[in-house]
């Protein structure tokens, strides 16, 4: 059953991904906005999943849908090191180490604050 859960999750995940770049294909810029979005809002809703499994026990059977599928699918690593690459290509090293510092910072701020207020 798990197995079809993160299948199910990884699939609306990825759908939300996909919906998140095209709506900020209007932006021009060097900076890939879309996979930020993409990797902090994942990163938010984690450490909210983190928290309320943790005060609620008989939820763990949503873990495989929603932490490691959804979240999984929503959030990319892959994208964000293809990103970096392209950027370092193109010599926009600026963007590079922007990009880099923002994403890491950002979203372990935001796991790391969720995880502290809620103690």
């Amino acid at each position: 059953m798990s197995w079809i859960l993160v299948f199910i999750g990884g699939g609306l995940g990825s759908l939300c991904r996909y919906a998140i770049s095209k709506l900020c294909l209007s932006y021009e810029g060097f900076f890939p906005l879309a996979t930020l979005i993409s990797n902090i809002s994942a990163s938010l809703l984690l450490a909210i999943l983190v928290v309320i499994f943790s005060k609620k026990p008989d939820l763990v059977w949503l873990q495989p849908l929603l932490i490691i599928g959804f979240c999984g699918g929503f959030s990319t690593f892959s994208t964000f090191s293809l990103e970096n690459v392209q950027l370092f290509q193109q010599a926009h090293y600026s963007w590079l180490v922007g990009n880099i510092f923002i994403s890491l910072a950002t979203c372990f701020i935001v796991l790391y604050a969720v995880l502290t207020l809620s103690k």
